[in-house]
């Protein structure tokens, strides 16, 4: 009877059988947290690439951009400068997997409605221009392999417009 009160309240060790318990969890937490903030840089990172592309492409001269379409001069660039920060190609990517040709530029020509008022910068006898810039592709997982994003695709994606101001 004595053996058993003495082995009942023994504490020695409670400590690591404590640990062996918790450390998978924590372990799962702390990589799922690094990726979901890598996830958030990444996705910054693309937003910020098409904010560049798309004022920059706002910004060019009317014979470049205009409603039937834009030069693949600049569409190239706009590319090139969105996924690298670069206007010519050969620059390392802001993102991993990045590629140029993933980034979609158009022109968005909307006629404004003559019966209704309108407060903007474009009147009734001038398409409003502006130009769109978007893309889709997959991530790349910070941990591949490690069972947190490594069985599903996840996607970065975003888009950006800018009013087409011209030079």
């Amino acid at each position: 009877m004595m053996v058993r009160a003495r082995f009942l309240s023994c504490t020695r060790g409670a400590a690591a059988a404590e640990m062996a318990l918790i450390l998978p969890l924590a372990t799962l937490l702390l990589f799922t947290t690094l990726e979901a903030g890598h996830w958030m840089y990444t996705q910054h990172q693309v937003v910020k690439g098409l904010r560049d592309g798309a004022r920059y492409a706002a910004r060019q001269s009317i014979d470049d951009v205009d409603c039937a379409g834009i030069s693949a001069t600049v569409i190239s660039e706009v590319q090139n400068l969105s996924t690298t920060g670069q206007l010519v190609n050969g620059g390392s990517p802001r993102v991993s997997g990045w590629d140029p040709s993933e980034v979609e530029v158009l022109v968005n020509c909307t006629r404004v409605d003559a019966t209704v008022a309108q407060a903007g910068i474009y009147d009734s006898s001038e398409p409003g221009r502006s130009v769109i810039v978007r893309t889709r592709f997959d991530y790349d997982s910070l941990f591949n392999g490690l069972g947190i994003l490594s069985d599903t695709t996840v996607d970065l994606n975003g888009e950006q417009e800018a009013a087409w101001m011209g030079i």
